[in-house]
């Protein structure tokens, strides 16, 4: 039994569709849990609960941790390490290898290409709680009490990736007629991970035992982006004249006093206002998982956009 925990999501969706394509068993884990695939088994769990963790994790030969918490700096201080330490106690307890969905936040800024050496360095809030609960996972795992390992991606996009800022800005507001927008530097280096690369890694990692134990960065096309270019071939692709509007750093600081999601984001902004190069060698030459090109994944996101 393959399971999700925190499921719902996009990239719990596309490795539930890749695990159930070879053949495995599937549970969704969350709140509210929906089926991926017609065989899923459902359970209700919340992962701030550790009885309720322990219960959702019992019987998995793998779990994978993709959880979401609200936005919010002191949600995540408060509830991300009660989560981990659940998930962790439950895998220990009932033998399930764990796969750690991550982003890069713990990082911080970065100059030159983000690896999986990069030490951890973070300049905001969020950042801070990112490499307070991946250091609890690799205590336990340098420890032995666990078998697991971190799958880290950059910012995404892709088909169903609604809650990502390139849907929002982006290839909706393309699919609906409108002039796309961007935040930050327009000329600034920014890497993309497709959401079905990520899933379809995660997936991979998970039934391969010898790469447990190890920190993996999920495969990124290393072709050279900017936000600039980002929209300009979205919209190429969607048959509309370049064009984007950018908000002033100020601007969204005032939008921050009635937005909440826009007042927490702006700590992350470094990513936008210097380059986020994310490299993902790694994974590429150790298991042969290519990334696919921009291009592509920009058409076929805006396939689904204009079709959601």
């Amino acid at each position: 039994m393959h399971t999700i925990l925190g499921a719902n999501g996009v990239v719990g969706f596309e490795i539930s569709r890749e695990l159930s394509r070879r053949g495995r068993r599937v549970r969704q884990v969350s709140r509210h849990p929906r089926r991926v695939n017609d065989s899923d088994e459902l359970v209700v769990a919340d992962l701030l609960d550790a009885r309720a963790t322990d219960r959702a994790v019992a019987g998995s030969e793998t779990a994978y941790l993709v959880a979401g918490l609200k936005y919010d700096a002191r949600a995540w201080e408060e509830q991300w390490p009660r989560v981990m330490s659940n998930v962790i106690e439950a895998c220990r307890k009932h033998r399930a290898r764990l796969v750690f969905f991550d982003n890069v936040y713990a990082y911080g800024r970065v100059e030159g290409p983000m690896t999986e050496e990069t030490p951890f360095n973070p300049c905001s809030r969020k950042g801070e709680v990112r490499a307070r609960i991946a250091t609890l996972l690799l205590d336990a795992m340098r420890a032995r009490e666990i078998e697991a390992l971190i799958a880290r991606a950059a910012d995404f996009y892709g088909p169903r990736a609604v809650q990502s800022l390139t849907h929002s800005i982006v290839f909706r507001r393309l699919a609906r007629g409108q002039n796309p927008q961007w935040i930050g530097r327009l000329d600034a280096r920014h890497s993309f991970t497709y959401t079905p690369d990520a899933g379809r890694a995660v997936a991979v990692l998970g039934q391969t035992p010898t790469a447990f134990g190890e920190t993996w960065h999920l495969p990124t096309s290393k072709e050279p982006m900017s936000g600039e270019q980002l929209v300009r071939l979205a919209c190429e692709l969607a048959g509309k004249p370049y064009s984007v509007q950018v908000a002033p750093r100020w601007m969204l600081r005032v939008m921050g006093w009635f937005v909440p999601v826009v007042r927490e984001n702006d700590e992350m902004m470094y990513q936008f206002e210097h380059d986020y190069v994310f490299a993902s060698a790694k994974i590429e030459s150790r298991l042969g998982l290519a990334p696919t090109d921009y291009r592509t994944g920009i058409a076929e996101t805006l396939s689904w956009a204009k079709s959601a």
